[in-house]
């Protein structure tokens, strides 16, 4: 897919009914948004358009996968993402409102360019912690969050991990973490 792909909606001179439109969306879609934590991906959008006198109403049905970071260990992660957002889309030149599902466009419009609402919803699909199931971690990494890095910082020498203070004392906030983790 090009980078240029097209989700401007041209609603103007179609009749009023029912109409369907697919997009896919790959890496070159999310890189226009210049998000870390969504970068790529492949993600199929179902676009069910409802045109009335007044009133579009948008169905965004969308599946498929995006590719972020671990929250645990920093590496790439694929995430599965699905779901089903409705957008209204009402003609006025002076309204407007409060809900994230409703917007006003002008009276004269004839076009909506969808590409921020399917990147939105594919966001918000995305869970609170994103991290691979266990034993899928980079191990490497791993080592840096565990008791064992605190203990082999400490006996090295090595403040990279752990915060030395210059008397040779552990910062007492790396003691409080410490006792966190033997629990």
């Amino acid at each position: 897919m090009n980078a240029n792909i097209d989700t401007t909606l041209q609603f103007s001179g179609l009749k009023s009914g029912k109409y369907e439109f697919s997009y896919v969306l790959d890496g070159n879609f999310f890189e226009r948004f210049e998000n870390e934590e969504l970068r790529d991906g492949k993600v199929d959008f179902a676009i069910n358009l409802e045109k009335n006198e007044r009133l579009l109403l948008i169905n965004f049905t969308f599946q498929g996968t995006v590719k972020s970071t671990c929250d645990r260990c920093l590496g790439e992660i694929e995430i599965p993402v699905e779901g089903e957002q409705t957008l209204y889309v009402k003609f006025s030149d002076t309204e407007t409102s409060e809900d994230e599902n409703v917007i006003f466009l002008p009276e004269d419009a004839y076009q909506i360019d969808l590409a921020q609402w399917m990147y939105e919803y594919v966001a918000v699909s995305l869970p609170m912690q994103k991290i691979h199931p266990e034993g899928q971690c980079d191990p490497e990494m791993l080592k840096y969050i565990t008791n064992e890095a605190i203990d082999e910082a400490e006996e090295t020498g090595n403040d990279d991990v752990v915060n030395i203070l210059p008397d040779g004392e552990t910062d007492p906030r790396w003691n409080a973490l410490k006792q966190l983790l033997e629990k």
